[in-house]
């Protein structure tokens, strides 16, 4: 069984690339919260687990994080790109 991790920063409109951002712009979000992507996880088809005390590395501030189980038949990008798309229908 696989785990996947996504950190708010991989959807995060305000940070650059090189800062932990992995989705294009057009996908990115605004502060996205880790309620918001576990609930955006399990649109998708995916359970989600929040960690509410994990702080990404590039990061100082604690924001979180979310663990995808059993997302072994989809690639990481392909997962964090639903995602992102979800997280933003989710704010519409």
């Amino acid at each position: 069984m696989v785990e996947n991790v996504i950190w708010p920063a991989a959807l995060d409109a305000d940070l650059a690339r090189s800062e932990g951002r992995r989705v294009s712009e057009e996908l990115a979000v605004e502060e996205p919260t880790i309620e918001e992507i576990a609930e955006a996880v399990q649109q998708v088809g995916y359970d989600a687990v929040i960690e509410r005390e994990k702080t990404y590395p590039r990061e100082y501030e604690t924001r979180g994080r979310v663990l995808v189980k059993d997302a072994d038949d989809a690639t990481k990008s392909d997962l964090l790109g639903a995602v992102a798309a979800y997280v933003a229908a989710l704010r519409e």
